[in-house]
């Protein structure tokens, strides 16, 4: 039966490369890169098949057992959009296999110095494919943990990453409401780190799309928890609303400042590890503190910060927030210098 599916997958892309995708590059002159456009079809088919399942999967799940009632169908509907960039717009395979070539030339000028590149499965001689698959699972995800406290650390990637934080009406297009540059970091990031611990491009495929199906899990409006045991080994949607949650999962303490709770991509074992993990029960309301409307000390109502409603809009204020933000780096830099 797989065999089957894999045949049938094959036969499509085949079919749409030779029937749309060919004649387009040799009309408009760029035959050379027909290679490359046939993985591209590859890739286009995953991101395609991906949206299909989790709509199937997903969808009447967030109908039956729904973690938020009201929910906002134009910001469902926005999120959809960013999920059809992201997964049909080919950026986190592109990435890797760009850097690919790159990263075979710096491994052949280390063995011309005589030096070995590291490879993580040469550890374990004749390792399964599985437990390969799982050890760069593990590691990637280590150094994503990392990356994500990173956004939550520093203002000028806060300012990035709190558009991904801004949804409150958070379903299972949400994991790809992110600022195109945020992502773009994000999957360079992953991409070297995958080449430089030789994860195959096979593999990477594989290794993406897992965790992309998990992440879309976690991110969806379902009242779903795994369990006093099965929160503790894998992310599940509850965990997740407590990182989104508004005064909660992105500040220290609800004070403010810059930090949270919760930052494991797909494994919670980093957060109980390095004291970031909040298990208590509840499914919070989600959101940034500072887009909601607040009472000054004189009793004055302040707006809430505009976060954007559109996508467009929503990269545009990004950048204005990054901008403000580096801004008042320099500012406070100069202070400190001028004391």
């Amino acid at each position: 039966m797989i065999q089957h599916l894999f045949d049938w997958f094959a036969a499509l892309q085949g079919w749409l490369f030779e029937s749309l995708v060919e004649p387009f590059l040799f009309f408009s002159g760029l035959g050379e890169y027909t290679e490359d456009a046939f993985e591209g079809v590859e890739w286009f088919l995953i991101g395609a098949v991906e949206i299909a399942a989790l709509y199937l999967v997903l969808r009447p799940l967030e109908t039956l057992l729904p973690a938020q009632a009201a929910m906002d169908p134009h910001a469902r509907r926005n999120d959809f959009l960013y999920t059809l960039v992201h997964r049909l717009g080919l950026f986190t395979m592109a990435v890797f296999f760009t850097l690919d070539p790159l990263m075979d030339g710096v491994a052949a000028l280390l063995r011309m110095e005589g030096l070995r590149p590291f490879n993580l499965e040469s550890l374990v001689a004749g390792m399964h494919p599985l437990a390969s698959f799982l050890l760069y699972l593990l590691v990637l995800d280590f150094f994503d943990y990392w990356f994500h406290r990173g956004q939550h650390r520093f203002r000028w990637w806060w300012a990035l990453h709190s558009l991904h934080h801004s949804q409150t009406s958070m379903n299972l297009w949400s994991d790809n409401r992110n600022h195109l540059l945020d992502d773009l970091l994000r999957d360079v990031y992953m991409a070297v780190l995958a080449l430089a611990i030789g994860v195959a491009p096979a593999q990477y495929v594989l290794l993406v799309s897992v965790s992309r199906a998990l992440q879309s899990l976690q991110h969806a409006n379902v009242r779903i928890h795994f369990g006093r045991l099965g929160e503790r080994l894998l992310v599940s949607p509850r965990f997740h609303r407590t990182h989104h949650a508004v005064g909660l999962g992105h500040e220290s303490q609800g004070s403010g400042s810059l930090g949270g709770c919760n930052f494991g991509v797909l494994l919670p074992v980093w957060d109980v590890l390095f004291g970031t993990a909040n298990f208590a029960p509840g499914w919070h309301g989600t959101g940034v503190r500072d887009q909601f409307a607040r009472t000054a000390p004189d009793g004055s109502v302040k707006p809430g910060r505009d976060y954007g409603r559109g996508f467009w809009r929503q990269q545009w204020l990004g950048l204005v927030r990054l901008a403000d933000a580096v801004r008042a780096a320099s500012a406070r830099a100069g202070g400190g210098r001028a004391s």
